[in-house]
């Protein structure tokens, strides 16, 4: 492969899915699963679906569900978004599609379902906030949606780690810090007086460090839940998926984290990542693992310990996908070839815009029902339905008759969410872990 520059391109899934279909059918994979915790205040909640039916256009066909939620100020939260957000995301997905259309639609339903939980679970008037990473899969294809500093990171068959979720810390990002401000809360540390400030860059009112979260109704709306949306499809030759709370990776990095456990069967290997992580740190946070082999049915065997072999590539994070790793490997500007990505990306997305995340853009929006909430999926009557353009300063979009369409609620939510009323919150905290 040749790469040049921050070239991006991503792989559309109907080309892949006609490239496994002019070979030989590739069988679906066989997925394990391991967990492990140590408590500290009791705010990590795990949600594992496997073998989930569903019956498509075309058959029916399985699917797998693997959540991390590390709640903040209580649990309420972590625990309303584990018993209803797969549901708010399977809602959001039309019915009777095929199995490539009904991936397709994974990444405008999570935006929905994610923003649906977030808003009934602030009608409930509970100050509770948490993070959620969210990872789908189906056959050899892995959707994760995120929020929050939770993370999800991939190790192939070959050897290259993925990053397939996105850190919402205010520490992180510049883009962020500017949303917030632009729509009326403030970002800075803890004042202690005297013009002292300590501790990580937080928004205020409320001290929440995160740009994202689901709850967090005392902090104010510009804390979105509008989730970073990767999707990946891996070769046959599968690979080993961690999920884990900042408790682990506060203290230790993704290359840690597989290195420690390479060999290991997944429950042995999710305790041997927590392990390592509470002996560098110490038991400071609630720290939660959630370890997924992704292996061809010959190989999966839970007793048996994951393959040790581990193909050695150039630089230090070869694997970063293709818009990452030259900025990320220690041989940047020194050369451009670069061994065949072996996990393939078909989608990303990242904006906090509602408006961007529901658009036209998305694949299949043709296939929603025009007279539904994109986000609640509420009838609406004709006429009463607001477009999610409306009010919008981009002259092309300057079509109220074009949908999508919210109902009057979700339209609510969506301009609190933009700074363009107030937000409904009247409490602040002072301060939050996360």
């Amino acid at each position: 492969m040749v790469s040049k520059g921050d070239e991006h391109h991503t792989v559309p899934l109907s080309v892949l899915l006609k490239r496994e279909l002019a070979n030989e059918k590739v069988e679906r994979p066989e997925i394990t699963h391991g967990q492990a915790c140590q408590s500290k205040k009791g705010e990590d909640f795990t949600f594992i679906k496997t073998e989930c039916k569903r019956v498509l256009g075309d058959g029916v066909t399985t699917f797998s569900v693997f959540a991390l939620l590390d709640g903040h100020n209580g649990s309420a939260a972590a625990i309303y978004s584990k018993e209803n957000l797969l549901n708010n995301v399977l809602n959001a997905i039309p019915p009777d599609l095929n199995s490539d259309e009904w991936v397709s639609a994974l990444p405008r339903a999570l935006v929905a379902g994610f923003v649906k939980t977030d808003k009934d679970f602030q009608e409930r008037a509970q100050t509770s906030g948490t993070t959620a990473t969210f990872v789908i899969i189906e056959g050899w294809v892995l959707t994760v949606a995120s929020v929050g500093d939770s993370r999800a990171i991939l190790e192939s068959a070959e050897g290259g780690i993925y990053y397939l979720s996105a850190d919402h810390r205010l520490e992180c990002s510049e883009e962020e810090r500017e949303r917030i401000t632009a729509s009326g809360g403030e970002v800075g540390r803890l004042n202690t007086g005297a013009g002292t400030e300590i501790g990580p860059l937080r928004c205020w009112p409320g001290g929440l460090c995160l740009s994202r979260s689901i709850g967090d109704m005392d902090v104010g709306e510009f804390i979105v839940p509008v989730p970073h949306v990767k999707q990946v499809k891996l070769s046959s030759t599968g690979g080993r998926l961690i999920i884990s709370s900042d408790g682990v990776w506060d203290a230790i990095s993704a290359e840690t984290a597989f290195e420690c456990c390479r060999g290991m069967p997944v429950d042995a290997a999710a305790s041997q990542i927590v392990k390592e992580a509470v002996q560098y740190k110490g038991l400071r946070d609630d720290t939660t693992c959630i370890v997924v082999d992704i292996l061809p049915p010959e190989k999966a065997d839970p007793q048996k310990p994951a393959p040790t072999t581990k193909k050695q590539v150039k630089g230090v994070f070869k694997a970063m996908f293709r818009k990452k790793h030259l900025e990320s490997s220690s041989h940047a500007g020194k050369e451009e070839y670069f061994e065949p990505d072996y996990v393939e990306e078909i989608f990303e997305e990242s904006s906090a815009s509602l408006s961007e995340r529901l658009d036209s853009k998305y694949p299949v929006c043709n296939m929603f029902k025009l007279f539904m909430c994109a986000v609640c999926q509420v009838e609406i009557k004709p006429g009463e339905g607001i477009s999610i353009h409306a009010g919008t300063a981009d002259p092309k979009k300057l079509r109220p008759w074009d949908g999508p369409f919210l109902c009057s609620s979700c339209q609510d939510k969506k301009e609190a969410m933009e700074g363009k009323r107030p937000s409904g919150a009247s409490r602040y905290s002072s301060g939050s872990d996360d």
